[in-house]
């Protein structure tokens, strides 16, 4: 009986900082703005949040490292941190998966279309866990 209390995780309150919530459109203009430099402090900021807060996830640093070297990757990573979070730590349904890369295939409008979806997901996350409305 011991081994398997021993081997149950000691509580979900050990849970890290709540990440920021971020402006959907203000966000996709500093990625305009800054053609494309946003992008790798957002890609940063995101998954060194999730790590944080989840202890799961690739993090910050080795996340820039993936954008960097095969960005496509990350779409497919994002979302399926945040399903994580979603369904894995709370046991709720997670409006986006790691399917979700697949939008990248769409010209244009599919990474606008993945980052509303991801962006919007990890707002009501973080909303949920107190963090203020952007």
């Amino acid at each position: 009986m011991s081994e398997i209390e021993s081997s149950t995780p000691a509580s979900t309150s050990t849970r890290g900082p709540v990440g920021e919530t971020r402006s959907v459109g203000l966000s996709i203009l500093w990625f305009i703005l800054t053609l494309g430099i946003y992008g790798i402090y957002w890609v940063y900021k995101t998954q060194e949040e999730v790590k944080r807060y989840s202890g799961n996830g690739v993090g910050g640093v080795l996340g820039i490292v993936i954008y960097i070297l095969i960005s496509p990757v990350t779409f497919f990573i994002v979302p399926s941190e945040v399903r994580y979070m979603y369904e894995d730590l709370d046991g709720g349904q997670s409006p986006v998966r790691g399917i979700y890369g697949l939008w990248i295939l769409l010209p244009i409008a599919g990474p606008i279309i993945w980052f509303v979806q991801v962006q919007g997901a990890l707002n009501r996350y973080w909303e949920s866990k107190g963090a203020s409305p952007a």
